[in-house]
């Protein structure tokens, strides 16, 4: 219950929060508190801790997920073989790199050891 101080200082209150909820800063804070607070009570921790509630969500999830597959079927299938193609593409310059490295390696003389005082660890 509210009490009579409470009650004397209401309007100075209100003043005050209309005056702070003036500056955009101040008013953007309000609107993510309000929609924080209003998306918590619609989709609340009761409703995500019900066995039935999340069946439901699966299920719809799973229609929802189907039904684009199916209309985007063809879509999908191109970028897939695009996609391996392109890997394709790269492991074999990366192959035909390695094997330029090592040709190089292989056609290049040792390099000869540094003389040093210091032995090798």
């Amino acid at each position: 219950m509210m009490s009579e101080e409470m009650l004397k200082k209401m309007p100075h209150v209100m003043s005050t929060a209309g005056h702070m909820l003036a500056q955009p800063v101040a008013k953007g804070a309000a609107l993510a508190a309000g929609g924080f607070a209003a998306g918590r009570s619609l989709l609340g921790f009761s409703l995500l801790r019900n066995p039935l509630t999340l069946l439901a969500a699966g299920v719809a999830a799973g229609v929802a997920a189907g039904f684009l597959a199916h209309k985007y079927q063809k879509e999908i299938i191109d970028g897939l073989s695009k996609a391996s193609g392109m890997g394709k593409d790269f492991a074999l310059h990366q192959k035909e790199n390695l094997a330029d490295l090592m040709a190089e390696a292989s056609e290049a003389p040792a390099p000869k050891a540094a003389d040093s005082d210091t032995p090798a660890a």
